[in-house]
Order: structure tokens, then C-alpha cells, then sequence
């Protein structure tokens, strides 16, 4: 490492790896080092305080390429600015948990059409792993590459590739840990998070294991470090450039401010463009390309979503449409759904597959937005699917969609006590805080059904989906839900319970699981199904009487703010969106499983209300969790640009909030010892249904109304204020705590499958839940 000393004095931190003695025998004598050595398991930083250098160096600032051998290296490259504890949090999972998602019954039981089907959507989905790679960070990809050709190098006999670099067991131990997360996470950025993550060993290692094979050490190279690179605070977490955090939503885009970013994005709400498939690139204070992810380099031949033109005036300068970005992997995915088209079900199917196919051939989203309609139209399918640009969580403008993609049977078994809350939905929406004018006006009743994942592809996998997350395609036409039920199921072993005190344990891990399927139902069906944004659909047209407005129950005053043409809610409401909605979401799945007869289609209780049986057992097991998720959350919170990394874990620290502030207290936080090692979550399970719902319903009710209304300044400033951290107590404390404590969050290995062309079977490829599994699992699918 360079150490950098100035005239004035000061102190540096960083890890040294040279000798002593290089250092300039003029200077030496001159320079006194006090070191302090901080040790974090392997890992130990020196903190070196020097004098200043004398004048006869002859420069204000001087690099002395000193360097003293220690027993350990730190793992960070450069300059560090980050102490020893604030690097632990940023240190790759050892070991990550890795668990697989059972799949085989499920996928025996398809037949051969139904298989071939799935095969080529999960080719489909995985075919796009670069994609989301891209996404992430400028280094991803070349990680990604320089991991699978190690593997390839050797066929994976990682033992052959140790010994050729001369590594020890626990730094092969470390390089495969991080290796394994990058894979589970797709990109060197949780997906779940959204921070970096550095592996424990010294970059060394990593050069050395490189060194193996020419091809592996050509990828290496192209990381440029950035693999343990942590030199920059703000570096570490995904975010708006302009605030020194990551993105490559908008790459090679020096100097790009939030300001320009929304004003792109008012534009195109203006022309009518969706956003959710580009990048936007700044190329100069007045110009800007908007990146279209198609397998097209040009503007396709009949025009694109808004017509042939490809360059516009804006803002004194120029928008320019530019085709063809990811066009490689769009082209093959393309192909992989016309393929699947061939082998559909049904002609919703087909015409499912072929929408998505031109969507990714020429980036088109209204074509894709075919996709999602004829999606919700193929009711009930034994494989189910869905794929593209999807959510917008990890665009800190919370505009643009992450790649990701899935394939799945269904549970026919679990999926019939959803389809009862399907049947229960439109006699449980008038129990919600809201009136009749802030409702859909006819319930579309989705299909909701439990599946178990053969594939998926992206960052990470949800519990829970319910998607499209179009608002006129919802409100119009209808959406889907669906239960991950292999997700849901799947345990790391030796699984910790922090926050669950000693005498809830037994109720916790008995009901938590059940807990969790009635919370994601009720979450995804009632919570993301309901609601309904009140519109100028078009200039002069409202869904709502403008001239008599509905009464806001919060203030009983009529509403005066509404959604106008071309705004939707994403556009309004910007980076808060996701977070926002999956607080109203995870508000509406507390209030309603409060309701004793939803317990009961879900198996539990007789529909009466009664605490003490086991219906009674699982909702107080569902508040434990909502309120031991609401601290376990503060990991995702990052105290130096007070931000959340996470959408859900955000929403959950705010319901958590909602509980401790109700009116009548039915939660606190329990503790004794000074340092809170010993803090539990304390819930009074008899008020649970009084002050715990009317606490919940009053919170909803706000976050419903000013989404219905789009008051984005009332709604804002609230949700802020609900997901403020009190940055002593809350920020430090508990937070420190939480990090003591923390879990690594499991990392799934999926299945593949081959197609064998000559008889048309598709056979499963199952691998062992382990780093080296992982690995193989991915190098296999040639992606």
C-alpha cells in the first residue's frame, strides 16, 4: 500500500504488505509510526500516526512505497476510509448459507410438452443473467467471467486450482464464500440491501488464483480492482451517482444529477414512452441517450413504442433513442420464447410468449405490456411464468426494471387454500380503513396460486409476487399473485433467532412459517389488489365525480389532488414508490390477519374469534415477526448517508414504529443491560386485535389515501418521517445489535435443465447445496 504523508501530520489507515526497510533511509530517521493493529477475526488494520516530513524531501505530499510485512492482510485495496467495525459490515458472509430449492417431485410430475415449456423459459430467464450483471456495477460481468472460467480452467477441481496458486485452505475457503454470494446476489452488491461486499481473504489471493489460468486472469484484469476496492464510503452502497454511490442504470454518465434524471423522465411520461426496459447515458450537459434494451440496433422497421423519430429536442439540447442495448442476450431470449411458444398450453401461452419475444426482439413494453394481459387471461397453467424488466427497486430513481425471470410448477395442494382467499377477497376489502370512492370499482378476482420454483433468475427471490405493476392493467383488466412455496420452506441450518424472547420461541419457530403464508397472501392479494388511483385518464376524462370529489377520511375534506394524464404512480411518487407500497401492502396484511375467518382458510381455527387457540397462536406469531423484522431492518439502514438500502426492510422498521407509537401500548422493546445484548421484542398478544389493529388501520389508512390521491408532498413528507432513524438510539444501539447479530441471508441453488433434442425429454440437473455447488450449478448453464 501507498502511504501518503503531508507536512501538517495526520493518520492514515490502511494494510501494508512490503518491508520496513524500503522506506527511503533520509526519511526514516524523520518519521516516527505509531501503529495500532485492530483485529476483526482474520482480518487486521494498521493504523498508522506520523509526524510530519521534513522539508528536505522537498514536496508538500510524499508517496513512501514503505511497507511492513504483518501476519494478516486487510482485505481493502488502496485507501481505506472505513474503521475496522464499519469494514466487518461490508465483508462477504462466512459461510453464506446455502440451501437448495427442492424441485424434483414437482418437476417429475410435468408432462413432456410441459417440461420442454419450462425448459425454455428458464433458459430464457438465466440467458439474462448478464443483464441484471450490468445492472448492478461496471465490474459484475467481468467478476462474473473470471469466476466461472476459474472454474472451467479445471472442471471445477478446486483442490488442482489451490495447489497451482498456492493458497491455504482457509483463503480457497474465502474465495469460494465470496464467489458464492456474488453468484446468489448476481453482481458484488446484495440484492437484498443493496451494499457491497468484499471477500475476507487479501486481494493476493485473489491474484494468485487468477494466475492459474490466462483466461480467468484476462477477466480479472478487467475488474480493476474494484472486486475489494472500498476507498470511497459512498461507493459501498447503490444509489444516485451525484450523491457518490453506485448505479449503472445511467453509466458513462459523469456529472448526472437527480434534476436531470427526473426531467428526463417527465419527458417521457409527456411522449408516452415507458421507462422500465432503459438506461439513460449523459453525453453532455445538454445531450442525453436513452439506452433501449432490444436485440435491434436501429429503431425497428415499423416503428418504435412511440414511432420511427429516434432524436428529440430537450431542454436546450438533445434526446436520443438508442437501440440495442443487451442486444446479444435479448436476441437469444427471444429465440428461447418462440421456442416456447411451440410447446404453450394454450393459445393465451402462445400469444403470452410471442409478446414477449417481440418485447425483447425490438423493446417494445407495450408489447410487453401484451405479455402481462395475456399472462393474467391463462388461468390456472400447471408451469407458470414471468420475465423481464420487472421491479424497480434498485434504480434509486425506482423507475427502472431489474432483469429477472422464473419458471415454476404448481402446488395444487397449497394453491387451493388461495384460491378460498380469492373466493373470501371482496367480503374482507370493506373491512379495510378506506371508503367505497378510494376502491376499485369491481374486484377482479386474480388467480393465486403456491408454486415451487424450477428457476429464477435475477437477483434474489421473493416469497411473494403479485404482478403486473401497470395501474391500468391492474385496475382494468386485473393482475396475479403467486406464493413461492419451496422459497417459504427452505431452512439454513443452524438458523440463530435473535430478538425472540425465551419464553415466545417455541410459539415463534412452530407458527412463523404458517405465519409468513398468511402474511404473504393476504400481502400480495389484498394488499398490492386493492386501491384504486383516482385519474384523468385522459385530458377531461376522470374515473371519479371531479366536481364532487370524495371526502378524504383523514381530514374529511374533499380531495383536491389526483393523478393526471400520463402519471402513474411510480412517476409521481418517484424513488419512495416500491418502499411505500410495500408498507401499504405489509399494513394491509397486518390489519386483515387480525380476521379470524382468513385464518381459517388458511387451516387454522374455526373462523371465531378466539386468541388462545392456534388461529391465535399464528397471528401472534405474525406480529413477533413483523416486529423483530422491523429491528432485524436497521442492517439495511446506513448511518453515513442515512439512507435505506432496502425497500422492504424500510417498510418494515416503519410499521415496527407504528406499533411502539400506538396510542395504547401493546409493543416495546425489552432490555436491561446498558449495551442491549439482551433486547427482545415484548407484544401483548390480548391487544393485538384492539390497540395493535386500530394502530395498523390509522397508520393504512394515511398511506392508502395519499397514494389514491397522489399527494405526493403530504405522502412523502409522512413516509419519511415513519421511516426516519433517530440516529443515537435507534442508528447506533440497536443497530450495532443488529449487526452483532446478523444472519446470512440464504443463497439458493437452483436446478437446470437439458433439453436432449433427438426425443424432445427434458431432464433435471440437481447439484449439492454448496459453494463448490453453486459455482457448478451456474458454470453449466453457459449464460
Amino acid at each position: 500500500m501507498t502511504i501518503f504523508a503531508t507536512k501538517t501530520g495526520q493518520r492514515c489507515f490502511g494494510s501494508f504488505s512490503s518491508n520496513w526497510m524500503a522506506i527511503n533511509a533520509a526519511a526514516r530517521p524523520r518519521l516516527s509510526l505509531a501503529l495500532r493493529s485492530d483485529t476483526t477475526g482474520e482480518h487486521t488494520l494498521y493504523t498508522a500516526a506520523y509526524s510530519a516530513v521534513p522539508l528536505p524531501l522537498q514536496v508538500s505530499r510524499v508517496m513512501l512505497k514503505a511497507s511492513i510485512t504483518f501476519n494478516r492482510l486487510s482485505t481493502i485495496q488502496r485507501h481505506l476510509t472505513m474503521n475496522t467495525q464499519e469494514l466487518k459490515n461490508f465483508l462477504a458472509d462466512s459461510p453464506p448459507s446455502t440451501v437448495n430449492l427442492v424441485i424434483k417431485p414437482h418437476f417429475d410430475a410435468l408432462t413432456d410438452q410441459q417440461a420442454r415449456y419450462a425448459h425454455f423459459i428458464s433458459r430464457g430467464a438465466f440467458t439474462g443473467t448478464r443483464i441484471t450483471l450490468r445492472q448492478v456495477s461496471p465490474e459484475s460481468e467481468s467478476i462474473f467471467d473470471f469466476i466461472i472460467e476459474l472454474y472451467k480452467s479445471t472442471n471445477g477441481d478446486w483442490k488442482a486450482i489451490q495447489s497451482k496458486a498456492g493458497v491455504s485452505d482457509e483463503d480457497l475457503k474465502y474465495f469460494l464464500e465470496y464467489a458464492t454470494q456474488f453468484l446468489g446476489n448476481c453482481g458484488n452488491y446484495k440484492g437484498f440491501g443493496d451494499s457491497k461486499f468484499v471477500p475476507r481473504c487479501a486481494e493476493k489471493v485473489f491474484d494468485d488464483l487468477a494466475a492459474t489460468s490466462s483466461k480467468a486472469n484476462e477477466h480479472y484484469k478487467a475488474t480493476k480492482g474494484a472486486i475489494f476496492s472500498s476507498d470511497n464510503d459512498g461507493i459501498m452502497h447503490l444509489g444516485y451517482l451525484d450523491e457518490n454511490h453506485m448505479t449503472t442504470y445511467y453509466p458513462d454518465s459523469k456529472g448526472i444529477t437527480k434534476a436531470e434524471i427526473a426531467a428526463v423522465s417527465d419527458w417521457m411520461a409527456e411522449k408516452g414512452l415507458l421507462v422500465e426496459n432503459t438506461r439513460l447515458r449523459k453525453k453532455s450537459d445538454r445531450d442525453f441517450d436513452l439506452l433501449i434494451a432490444s436485440a435491434v440496433t436501429e429503431v425497428p422497421a415499423g416503428g418504435g413504442d412511440i414511432g420511427k423519430e429516434t432524436e428529440f429536442d430537450f431542454s436546450g439540447g438533445k434526446i436520443k433513442l438508442v437501440y440495442g442495448d443487451h442486444s446479444k442476450e435479448l436476441g437469444l431470449i427471444a429465440g428461447y420464447h418462440k421456442k416456447a411458444a411451440e410447446n404453450s398450453a394454450n393459445d393465451n401461452q402462445k400469444n403470452m410468449q410471442l409478446a414477449y419475444a417481440k418485447s425483447f426482439e425490438e423493446g417494445s413494453l407495450e408489447a410487453f405490456k401484451d405479455s402481462q394481459r395475456y399472462w393474467i387471461r391463462d388461468k390456472g397453467p400447471m408451469v407458470e411464468s414471468n420475465i423481464g424488466f420487472v421491479e424497480t427497486y434498485r434504480d434509486p430513481h425506482g423507475v427502472r426494471g431489474e432483469w429477472e425471470g422464473f419458471a415454476a410448477t404448481v402446488n395444487l395442494e397449497r394453491t387451493r387454500a388461495f384460491g378460498a382467499l380469492v373466493d373470501a377477497a371482496e367480503s374482507m376489502i370493506p373491512k379495510l380503513p378506506w371508503s367505497t370512492d378510494f376502491e376499485k370499482d369491481k374486484f377482479l378476482s386474480p388467480d393465486f396460486t403456491s408454486l415451487e420454483v424450477l428457476s429464477f433468475a435475477g437477483s434474489g427471490i421473493p416469497a411473494g409476487i403479485n404482478i403486473p405493476n401497470y395501474d391500468d392493467i391492474r385496475q382494468s383488466e386485473g393482475f396475479k399473485n403467486v406464493s413461492l412455496g419451496n422459497v417459504l420452506s427452505a431452512k439454513a441450518p443452524n438458523e440463530k433467532i435473535p430478538f425472540i424472547s425465551e419464553a415466545d420461541l417455541a410459539i415463534y419457530q412452530k407458527y412463523r412459517d404458517p405465519a409468513f403464508e398468511v402474511q404473504v397472501g393476504i400481502h400480495e392479494l389484498l394488499g398490492h389488489g386493492t386501491g384504486k388511483l383516482l385519474q384523468e385518464t385522459s385530458p377531461g376524462v376522470f374515473n371519479f365525480d371531479v366536481k364532487n370529489p370524495p371526502i378524504s377520511p383523514i381530514d374529511n375534506k374533499p380531495v383536491s389532488t389526483w393523478y393526471k394524464t400520463g402519471e402513474t404512480w411510480g412517476s409521481v411518487f418517484g424513488s419512495i414508490a416500491s418502499s411505500y407500497e410495500e408498507c401499504r401492502a405489509e399494513c394491509v396484511a397486518m390489519a386483515l390477519s387480525c380476521d379470524f375467518e382468513i385464518l381459517k382458510i388458511f387451516g387454522f381455527g374455526d373462523g371465531k374469534t378466539d386468541m388462545d387457540n392456534e388461529a391465535g397462536d399464528v397471528l401472534y406469531a405474525a406480529y413477533l415477526s413483523m416486529a423483530r423484522a422491523g429491528i432485524a431492518s436497521l442492517e439495511m439502514w446506513d448511518p453515513k448517508s442515512r439512507k435505506w438500502g432496502q425497500a422492504h426492510s424500510q417498510a418494515r422498521f416503519s410499521i415496527l414504529k407504528c406499533f411502539l407509537e400506538s396510542e395504547e401500548e401493546f409493543c416495546k422493546l425489552d432490555y436491561k443491560n446498558e449495551d442491549l445484548s439482551d433486547l427482545t421484542i415484548k407484544i401483548d398478544r390480548s391487544k393485538i386485535l384492539s390497540s395493535g389493529r386500530k394502530a395498523v388501520e390509522a397508520y393504512l389508512q394515511k398511506l392508502h389515501v395519499y397514494k389514491s390521491t397522489a399527494d405526493k408532498e403530504t405522502g412523502t413528507k409522512f413516509y419519511n418521517q415513519m421511516t426516519e432513524v433517530e440516529p443515537k438510539f435507534w442508528g447506533e444501539k440497536i443497530r450495532n445489535e443488529v449487526l452483532r447479530n446478523k444472519q446470512p441471508r440464504k443463497v439458493f441453488v437452483q436446478a437446470s435443465t437439458v433439453l436432449d433434442e433427438s426425443t424432445g425429454k427434458v431432464s433435471l440437473v440437481e447439484y449439492e447445496p454448496s459453494l463448490e455447488g453453486m459455482i457448478k450449478s451456474y458454470a453449466e448453464r453457459n449464460v
